[in-house]
């Protein structure tokens, strides 16, 4: 694959514990000429044009201190202190000629005080805690200062252990003690500090460096690049499994649905993999290895061999083995396509209205194979037709969680939706302003129109939700704002830039770098301060910690001219005031809703002080307190739930020809797994998942179908509609 500008959008998902298996080359490039590459394309081709002076380099050497040490528990300011007096006056010019030694002697320095910290954490687990003081610990450590000395990291850290200790002595699931357990965690720490090679360092140093100019631009190296393009094309090319890294093994954590693994049905999740074989040769051992150093060994070209030496899940004797040959293939990742459904929902008149609702968990596009490989826009233009042959009177498009994508695919997307016209505006760092349009005179679907987002809907989204809304065509419904991203990526292979590597090879990895801003066509940015809903609902995915204003060194808000746009032909009466008054006015008299907003309340008030209590007595109050909260939240969706009769059908892109639609049971929901939203430490329990089988999902999903089915009262006769 060579790719030289191509426009994107989207919030990364890169390969990380978990690994989809495809096809990767060996890194051969030199790190000098690496480094020296990444500079002088981010001072010259960035947004900002930010020169890599001092000031410049004090922040990339901020960045990759607090990359390496999130929490500011194993540094000192003393060492902080003696890093930026060792290498801070000289780092700027260190870059610009390719010297990366500091960041690797900075990796080291981190990596001994990690095993330092280790010896005397194993000795801390050994004492008797009684779990009755009065003493807290904060939750999240990102934003205090680093201890100032030994001897201020050594009383932080007692009481970190301590509050560790508590955290699994309250755990009913607990597997085998807690001492042991965490001794467990922090070897491993110490494990994968120690396998990280040069080339990681590199990239943890030269990543740094990018987000330093804004938090998209990112420097991928050659497993992260891989991953990427296997995001966007949503295919790879391998034995179709997801593995990750346990007690020294690859384990299979996930079989892909007709991948060769899957297929074969000579692998099974929860098979250990002790050694790879290419072909015919000699089995490599893998046991303690790298997990992305497993995935390298197992992806390779189509149609060629890769043998695997298994221990098999089910045996409960380790030595036990077998051999599985597979021969590698093209895998498709279904699961990340679009996907709709069908729904029957009753009216109090007895009749019934016919619902569609569209699940786009990304902007997804294979940039190889434009015209044939996998585009979001072509699916979902599949997806409707199907609904639109079932009689549908509303359709919702959810984009909660969707990161983003393809610049070009949200503007087709756009344009299944609206008359040709402008979709985005986009100015490059010279000050010059581009119209994008869609050029496409057609319109698919011309019904009422909701969008779902959420604060984690990004980027191609925004653009998408955005210009809609700027059209009059849709109304936005959701948390009170998207994510803010308001820029634009272009990946560039680095090898391009680099003539020695001879201009095609993807050894020395990619720069995703930020080259434009983008624009409504109304005139503001999404910087920031992202697509504003329509109709905001309660959901616990709605605070300060998510969005673009959380992130580090984000490009500011502005504005441009407005384009001109044919509302005559696309505007729809969309009542938002009406909509807004009748839902509030549901909202408050619905018990989920008044749950979520409680949880809300709590989240945030958890999110402020940020502290955790280290007694074990108050401890089991307050999660007595969240098991009453939790068994009221889902007495009150049952008894919702029980009054609801709606059918909902499945449709895949499978299923398009299909003459029959699958009905779906009433408890099933669509869920997405990498969907889950932490803001932090200590909060898991109360944000989940919102588009998987939580209350708070339930609830936003049946005000939005509440709402569409207003939205087509109004538009049908907005002198008697009432519901």
């Amino acid at each position: 694959m060579k790719i030289t500008s191509v426009a994107f959008l989207g919030l990364s998902v890169l390969c990380a514990t978990n690994c989809s298996i495809g096809q990767l080359k060996q890194n051969s490039a030199d790190s000098r000429q690496i480094s020296i590459t990444v500079a002088r394309l981010l001072e010259q081709a960035h947004y900002s044009r930010q020169k890599l002076d001092d000031a410049t380099a004090k922040k990339i050497l901020d960045t990759y201190l607090e990359d390496l040490d999130y929490t500011k528990l194993f540094f000192t300011q003393e060492d902080i202190d003696e890093i930026y007096k060792k290498y801070g006056p000289t780092l700027d010019q260190d870059l610009t000629v390719g010297n990366v030694q500091p960041a690797r002697e900075i990796y080291n320095l981190f990596k001994t005080r990690v095993t330092d910290r280790v010896a005397k954490i194993k000795e801390l687990l050994k004492q008797d805690y009684s779990f009755k003081s009065t003493k807290t610990v904060a939750l999240d450590r990102h934003k205090d200062p680093w201890p100032a000395n030994a001897a201020e990291a050594d009383n932080l850290w007692r009481d970190r252990v301590e509050g560790e200790l508590l955290q699994e002595k309250l755990n009913k699931l607990a597997l085998e003690p807690g001492p042991k357990l965490i001794e467990k965690r922090y070897d491993q720490l110490v494990k994968n500090l120690a396998e990280r090679d040069d080339n990681d360092v590199l990239q943890l140093f030269l990543n740094a460096a990018a987000q330093t100019y804004d938090p998209h631009s990112e420097y991928l190296g050659k497993s992260d690049l891989e991953s990427f393009e296997i995001n966007m094309r949503l295919s790879l090319t391998g034995i179709g499994a997801e593995l990750k890294s346990e007690d020294g093994y690859a384990k299979v954590e996930r079989l892909i649905s007709g991948g060769p693994a899957q297929i074969s049905g000579k692998v099974s999740v929860g098979d250990r993999i002790a050694a790879v074989g290419q072909g015919k040769d000699a089995f490599a051992d893998v046991v303690d290895m790298k997990i992305d150093k497993v995935v390298e060994l197992i992806r390779g070209k189509k149609g060629t061999v890769v043998r695997l030496l298994v221990i098999p899940a089910n045996t409960a004797d380790p030595s036990k083995r077998k051999i599985v040959e597979l021969v590698r293939d093209d895998v498709k990742l279904t699961e990340q396509e679009a996907k709709a459904e069908l729904i029957e929902k009753d009216l109090p008149d007895g009749t019934a209205e016919k619902l569609g609702w569209i699940t786009l968990p990304s902007f997804y596009q294979d940039m190889e194979r434009s015209r044939t490989g996998k585009s979001t826009s072509r699916d979902v233009a599949a997806l409707i037709k199907r609904l639109e042959h079932e009689g549908i009177q509303g359709l919702v498009i959810d984009l909660r969680h969707d990161g983003g994508g393809s610049l070009d695919e949200a503007i087709k997307m756009t344009g299944l939706f609206i008359n040709q016209g402008p979709v985005v505006q986009v100015k490059d760092a010279n000050g010059d302003v581009q119209v994008l349009k869609d050029q496409d005179p057609g319109v698919l679907y011309s019904g009422p129109l909701i969008v779902l987002t959420n604060r984690l809907s990004a980027s191609a989204s925004e653009i998408f939700a955005a210009a809609l809304q700027d059209y009059g065509r849709a109304v936005i419904v959701g948390d009170s704002s998207t994510f803010g991203k308001g820029t634009v990526q272009t990946l560039l292979e680095l090898g391009r830039f680099m003539p020695l590597l001879g201009g095609s090879s993807n050894d020395a990895g990619a720069l995703k770098l930020t080259v434009q801003k983008f624009y409504r066509v109304a005139g503001g940015s999404t910087q920031l301060r992202g697509v504003i809903s329509d109709v905001t609902l309660p959901s616990l995915s709605d605070n300060s910690e998510i969005g673009e204003v959380s992130l580090e060194h984000p490009l500011p808000y502005d504005e441009v001219e407005p384009a001109a746009i044919d509302l005559a032909n696309n505007r729809k009466p969309l009542y938002v005031d009406d909509l807004r008054k009748r839902s509030t006015n549901r909202v408050n008299q619905d018990a989920a809703f008044q749950d979520i907003t409680a949880d809300m309340k709590i989240l945030k008030d958890r999110l402020k002080t940020n502290r955790l209590s280290l007694n074990e007595k108050i401890r089991r109050d307050e999660l007595d307190e969240d098991n009453d909260r939790k068994q009221k939240e889902l007495t009150d969706e049952k008894k919702i739930d029980s009054q609801l009769q709606d059918k909902r059908y499945e449709l895949t892109l499978a299923d398009i020809n299909k003459p029959q639609l699958k009905l779906l049971p009433k408890e099933a929901l669509p869920v997405n797994k990498d969907a889950k939203a932490s803001a932090s430490p200590g909060t898991d329990d109360l944000i989940g998942d919102e588009s998987g089988n939580t209350a708070d999902a339930d609830a936003i999903r049946r005000e939005t179908l509440n709402i569409m089915g207003d939205l087509i009262d109004l538009q049908r006769s907005p002198r008697t509609a009432g519901r």
